[in-house]
């Protein structure tokens, strides 16, 4: 079992305000699920994403995994991606988080290599909130998780309230993205249009994927 070599991408949900499936927006000539397995590929040896349309996606190089609960959200997520995964730590991003930030994925990793604290996730913290994904999560939360489930508890929140958590403080991780853009998730169209308006116009090239083409 690995380390730190998988990275797990969250392409589930019903995408309810956004009004179609978000893992088939379209980031110029590729789908943002693509552009996020491309971003990571040379960060991770392994790709796992998480989806609930598994037909849709041809790409032999991607472990694709379905929920094993299905009903729980984005822990039914994680639950699966974990289970999928050899590696003992994983990096977990939501398939609508459009800005990689490298340097922090690295900031991250060599705070669990560094540390002597025994974590099961690296989380940041935003105030008195918290930031579920573009974070670390360990295989050793899959009973935790089962746990929560068999107690109907669906909240990420409360698994990392009964775990051991390595939290990044706002200040370290807005030393690394002032703008707080890597945390940033597309989740209406007035996301969207944003992105088109903003700086990376250009790169991004926002619109809706024809869902019947595979990636």
């Amino acid at each position: 079992m690995g380390l730190i070599d998988t990275a797990i991408i969250l392409a589930g949900g019903n995408s309810k305000r956004m009004g179609f499936d978000k893992q088939f927006i379209s980031m110029g000539d590729m789908s943002i699920t693509e552009y996020i397995i491309i971003a990571l590929k040379p960060l991770f040896s392994n790709i796992i994403l998480v989806t609930n349309k598994p037909q849709a996606y041809d790409m032999g190089d991607v472990e694709i995994a379905e929920d094993l609960y299905r009903g729980y959200g984005p822990l039914g997520g994680i639950h699966a991606g974990l289970t999928k995964s050899q590696s003992q730590y994983n990096y977990i991003i939501a398939c609508d988080m459009p800005y990689i930030n490298k340097d922090y994925i690295q900031y991250m990793t060599k705070a669990l290599t560094n540390s002597d604290y025994k974590a099961e996730a690296v989380i940041t913290r935003f105030g008195d909130w918290i930031e579920p994904f573009n974070a670390f999560y360990s295989k050793a939360l899959i009973p935790k998780i089962e746990a929560s489930i068999f107690m109907d508890k669906k909240k990420i929140s409360g698994l990392l309230n009964m775990s051991e958590v390595l939290y990044v403080e706002e200040n370290i991780a807005r030393s690394f993205s002032p703008d707080w853009s890597m945390f940033m998730n597309l989740n209406t169209e007035k996301d969207l249009m944003s992105l088109r308006a903003s700086k990376q116009e250009g790169l991004y090239g926002i619109h809706q994927r024809d869902t019947a083409n595979k990636i």
